[in-house]
């Protein structure tokens, strides 16, 4: 049996090759383009990469010759963090511990949940583009001195910013003039981008279900699927709470147990949105249930915990609803 370690970089890669005694066959650089045909010489080898930025379609490169897992960086620098020289895990190392059985893995998506991440990922990127450009506008409104009550990006307010009386002096016309063209473009993306996102989202039972939360849009319900993959991956609620990075982080020191802010692991899109749909079924959709729980927190506990903790318990109930495949009752929850 080989054993192969590949330690990507943009357009080529570091390819180290053990044997089963963990002696080197070979180590060499090799042209991404032309990994398939390492994959081809050595099939059926065990093979480890790094997840990183360009790894999915080396993996599936990869994946159809030799037995290939990504390794999760995080965790397996930690394994082998006296044999780390900077920042990445090179080749030899990842061949090492593929040898050795001792790879932390990284999950890696379908191609089909890929596309998905990226469509409501591409939404959301677009959204905090156009978000900037109106507070260009904002700016320089703020800039000229302009005091307003009206929003500027209303029927009513362009009206205003096209009218003959208004202006800004030749720059300034001519920088709003872009800025709202640009908005303009964006927004009509966007639209596009949501067509389609609730037309994927209505074509997906899962998705179905959570929108019978409260709060829970097309959007949300395909970003929060896309974002967790398959359910089953998962054996109980804490662990995709782990998974999300809302879980605490829990100091130990001799008899003493402290849990502090959470760990902020994992997918940064999916706690956002988590929040997002609690605030939503909390402040707007009064949903009894997590609005209680909020509530009781409230008390004692200051706004953004508050909001944290109860998008973990809404976290919770998704897991249940689709292990269960049942819709928002809310189901039992106990995590």
């Amino acid at each position: 049996m080989y054993y192969l370690g590949i330690d990507l970089h943009k357009d080529e890669s570091h390819v180290a090759v053990l044997d089963d005694d963990a002696e080197v066959v070979e180590e060499i650089r090799v042209a991404n383009a032309n990994l398939d045909d390492v994959a081809e010489e050595y099939a059926g080898a065990k093979a480890a990469i790094e997840a990183t930025s360009n790894y999915y379609t080396v993996y599936d490169t990869l994946d159809e010759h030799l037995d290939v897992v990504v390794a999760d960086p995080s965790q397996t620098k930690a394994i082998g963090y006296a044999e780390v020289k900077n920042d990445r895990l090179d080749a030899k190392l990842l061949a090492q511990l593929r040898r050795a059985g001792m790879i932390a893995e990284s999950y890696v998506p379908s191609e089909e949940l890929r596309e998905r991440r990226a469509l409501v990922r591409g939404r959301k990127r677009l959204v905090e583009k156009r978000t900037d450009f109106k507070n260009e506008v904002h700016a320089l409104l703020d800039k000229h001195g302009i005091t307003y009550d009206w929003d500027p990006f209303s029927v009513n307010g362009r009206e205003i910013l096209a009218g003959e009386d208004f202006s800004l002096g030749v720059v300034g016309d001519q920088l709003m003039e872009s800025f709202l063209s640009i908005i303009d473009e964006l927004t009509s993306q966007i639209e596009e981008l949501e067509s389609l996102i609730e037309e994927t989202a209505a074509s997906l039972e899962e998705t179905q279900l959570l929108m019978t939360i409260p709060g829970v849009s097309f959007y949300s319900s395909l970003l929060i699927t896309s974002e967790i993959g398959e359910i089953d991956r998962f054996d109980e609620a804490k662990q995709v709470v782990s998974y999300a990075g809302l879980d605490p982080v829990v100091r130990e020191s001799g008899d003493s147990r402290t849990e502090g802010s959470i760990s902020k692991r994992g997918s940064g899109d999916l706690r956002w949105i988590l929040v997002q749909c609690v605030q939503t079924a909390v402040h707007r959709c009064n949903d009894p249930y997590l609005g209680r729980f909020y509530a009781r927190l409230k008390q004692r506990k200051n706004h953004q915990i508050a909001i944290v903790a109860t998008a973990r318990k809404l976290l919770v109930s998704i897991f249940h609803m689709l292990e269960r495949e049942e819709v928002y009752d809310p189901p039992e929850v106990s995590a």
